[in-house]
């Protein structure tokens, strides 16, 4: 190999390298601004090549200051992880092997990988050995992908096949979903055909659970095929429906029962929360991601269904010049992609650096940190705790100190704050209106997440109050 050999290659280290040693020292929000980013990255399509090494120095160096540090430990907005060292190695990797993950003839070691993590997750998640399973792009193709598995067997039940005769004239199939879900519930539901009329808001209680007297009123309202998606911790306060007392309640209506669990069902993971989780197992399918607790790079979505014959129904397709494999798992009939990543080498890399014990107490930590942060702000001058963090989640509220204020004072005030506190550059949070309130959200999921950051966010937010 000559010195210019893959230089190009050497470069993306050196600069990998050196971004991830500076995540500590550089500010956590973006500093350089849309205008200066297009001046930076704009211009007329080239007119002939350019060096691979400079082509990667000028990239960075046009991209510098666009960049969350999302991948550090002091971004509690969004529920976003960090890549773990060896995930986003073995997504290099992914990228240089350059195997579309379809099918096992087009590359077999993607596809037994992606075996045996699927496996793997399982076991670690406590759910049926036998169900199947896919890697997606996030959670939002895998409720995609789990909701067509539900929508093939409800209307199955009734005769249809929807894959034969399409949803023209089909019996109409409601969704029950939590009024607190996360909007890419709908956007599923959508995809699928059913239209935003098919979705039926449950009523919450104050903790955030589906009310069971609700949910059996608006279950007995009416008739036909049923799908029910219940939250593992919504994106506001972590909340869990009873699943215990839902999901029986449920099937005996002939629904079929999904669980977003887009970072909540990694509560399984761990002995300390996964009570949390009570019954969850009973559903018939679930959908996280891997991005979040598991902190690989993105993207990567988990689905899993209880129904095989369902999975894969919604999903395979042939041709004649598909190398169907009968012996190995072939990727493309149970996933709605077909040129696709082979995402199971950074999720096996994830599951072999942490193990289950490690696994276990970056759950647990992460949920001491986010306990922490929210106490500690919600005690100072000015701030009130709209939720306690009893996972990883927890609400704070900042108030207008004027005589008389009102509530769109403070929730003005909620955001004047946040957004202050981001252009410290010490800590990266998001806001939120929940019930009707302005808050700031604080999520910690990133394995990079230490005290020391904690205490800079928490000093942050002091600087901002005083």
């Amino acid at each position: 190999m000559t010195d210019t050999q893959f230089a190009g290659l050497h470069r993306a280290l050196y600069h990998a390298t050196d971004y991830l040693a500076g995540l500590d020292r550089r500010p956590v929000h973006a500093s350089t601004d849309l205008d200066l980013l297009r001046a930076r990255l704009g211009g007329d399509v080239p007119e002939s090549g350019t060096d691979p090494a400079r082509v990667i120095d000028d990239l960075v160096a046009a991209t510098a200051g666009g960049h969350l540090g999302c991948a550090g430990g002091r971004f509690y907005a969004w529920v976003i992880g960090g890549g773990l060292e060896s995930a986003v190695a073995a997504d290099w990797l992914t990228a240089v092997w350059d195997q579309n993950a379809a099918l096992y003839a087009c590359g077999p070691a993607a596809a037994v990988v992606e075996e045996v993590a699927g496996a793997w997750l399982k076991d670690l998640l406590g759910l049926p050995a036998t169900a199947s399973f896919a890697f997606t792009t996030g959670c939002q193709l895998a409720h995609f992908t789990c909701l067509a598995a539900a929508r093939h067997a409800v209307l199955g039940r009734t005769g249809w096949d929807v894959n034969a005769d399409g949803l023209f004239g089909s019996p109409p199939v409601r969704v029950l979903v939590s009024d607190q879900r996360h909007a890419s519930v709908d956007r599923a539901v959508r995809f699928l055909g059913f239209g935003d009329r098919s979705v039926v808001p449950v009523a919450t209680d104050v903790a955030g659970r589906i009310d069971p007297t609700a949910f059996a009123r608006a279950l007995g309202d009416g008739t036909g095929p049923l799908i029910v998606v219940l939250d593992a911790a919504d994106l506001n306060i972590g909340a869990f429906d009873p699943f215990g007392e839902l999901i029986p309640v449920a099937r005996a209506a002939g629904a079929w029962v999904h669980i977003d669990g887009a970072f909540g069902l990694m509560a399984r993971a761990s002995r300390t929360k996964r009570a949390l989780t009570a019954g969850v197992e009973l559903a018939d399918s679930w959908a996280t991601d891997g991005h979040k607790w598991l902190n690989v790079p993105f993207d990567c979505g988990l689905a899993f269904v209880r129904d095989r014959v369902a999975h894969r129904a919604s999903m395979t397709v042939s041709a004649s010049y598909i190398a169907a494999e009968k012996l190995a798992r072939d990727q493309i009939d149970w996933n709605p992609e077909w040129s696709r990543r082979g995402r199971g080498f950074a999720v096996y890399a994830a599951l072999r650096e942490l193990g289950r014990y490690g696994l276990e107490n970056l759950i647990d930590r992460s949920c001491v940190y986010a306990r922490t942060l929210v106490d500690e702000i919600g005690r100072m001058v000015g701030a009130e705790v709209l939720w306690e963090s009893r996972l990883n989640q927890g609400l704070v509220r900042f108030l207008d100190p004027s005589p008389g204020a009102t509530d769109a004072d403070h929730n003005a005030r909620t955001d004047q704050v946040i957004e202050a506190v981001n252009r410290t550059g010490e800590a990266f949070f998001s806001g939120t209106t929940w019930r009707g309130r302005r808050a700031m959200r604080v999520s910690v999921v990133n394995w990079r997440t230490t005290e020391d950051d904690v205490h800079r966010a928490v000093a942050a937010v002091a600087a901002v109050l005083g």
